[in-house]
């Protein structure tokens, strides 16, 4: 196998935006699914996407835009799929075609909704993929950073080493670098979780409670995703400390980049949960991650204080003032 043929984006947010980004530069053309012809017209007519990194400028002319997926997925051996969490169920629904015998990409930071699967899960449950098909991107990588063409490093997870090998070349750049890993579990639970931790990081933020204390909330959730992932995926020579699990928590929890930090960061310095989503522009996955978690977590039954403080001030309007006072004797 020598290419991964044509590869069709399905996602217009700003991660989709930055991943699109990096495949121009490393193939002729891409098909992108849009939902709104509108938004084609407008991308078309600027050479750029005018809601996301509307910053970053395209050769539209190498693009083939539709705001039909499955005529995106007729036209495509690869689908890379960039849609956020809360929206990737009802969007990816939209298929009516076969895709069973097609690559697929994820590129999504969350479960889908209610039926509490990774990705990849869904795709293989729902469409047939098989599991040697199917990818998953992983971090620390702030789209943000992508487009300002910052150095950025890239976990591509696969079953098949060379699929995650060919996809990584296409990915890969002078400011890009990507890695190879075969834990494709393991890379997506991490970035769900990431996000949970981001926004308690935010809350600590947001409450001043110091440099110190997020040091030490950091430290635990790497142990807790750790203890989460070993238990539901238990895998040999699993490393947490490597750049797609510790390094992707560490970038979401700390970074003004991360939209899920910010929201915590309101609910810290005394929004209300609501407030602070109304008053986020973007999406911020950990608040469904912490309910996807929360609830898979009940079979599970893995000690994760740091998560179900998060699921105590998003769901259950417990004070996190209080919430976190009461997780502070647990770490160490």
């Amino acid at each position: 196998m020598d290419s991964l043929g044509k590869i069709a984006m399905i996602g217009s947010g700003s991660w989709a935006t930055a991943l699109a980004k990096l495949l121009l530069n490393n193939t002729d053309c891409l098909t992108w699914y849009f939902r709104s012809r509108d938004h084609i017209d407008d991308f078309i007519k600027y050479r750029r996407n005018p809601t996301y990194l509307s910053d970053v400028a395209f050769d539209t002319a190498r693009i083939d835009f539709t705001s039909d997926i499955n005529e995106a997925c007729l036209k495509a051996d690869t689908l890379v799929v960039a849609v956020p969490s809360p929206y990737v169920r009802d969007e990816v629904e939209k298929i009516k075609i076969d895709i069973s015998t097609k690559n697929v990409v994820s590129a999504v930071k969350g479960m889908v909704s209610d039926v509490n699967l990774t990705v990849t899960d869904w795709f293989m449950e729902r469409f047939g993929c098989k599991d040697t098909n199917i990818m998953v991107v992983g971090g620390p990588c702030h789209a943000e950073e992508v487009a300002l063409e910052r150095l950025s490093y890239l976990t591509i997870g696969s079953h098949d080493k060379e699929k995650a090998e060919l996809f990584a070349r296409h990915l890969a750049g002078k400011k890009m670098k990507t890695i190879i890993s075969s834990d494709v579990d393991g890379i997506e639970y991490a970035a769900v979780l990431k996000n949970v931790y981001a926004i308690a990081g935010g809350v600590v933020s947001g409450m001043k409670l110091g440099d110190n204390f997020m040091a030490m909330l950091a430290c635990n959730a790497a142990r807790e995703m750790r203890r989460f992932i070993d238990t539901v995926s238990p895998m040999e020579n699993r490393d947490v400390c490597l750049s797609a699990y510790l390094g992707d928590l560490l970038v979401t929890a700390y970074s003004r980049f991360s939209r899920n930090h910010n929201f915590g960061s309101m609910i810290g310095k005394g929004y209300s949960v609501k407030a602070a989503m109304m008053e986020m522009e973007m999406v911020a996955e950990g608040y469904y991650g912490t309910r996807a978690m929360h609830q898979l977590n009940k079979r599970f039954m893995v000690e994760m204080p740091i998560m179900e403080c998060m699921y105590a001030i998003l769901y259950q309007g417990v004070n996190p003032k209080k919430a976190i006072r009461n997780i502070t004797s647990v770490l160490m």
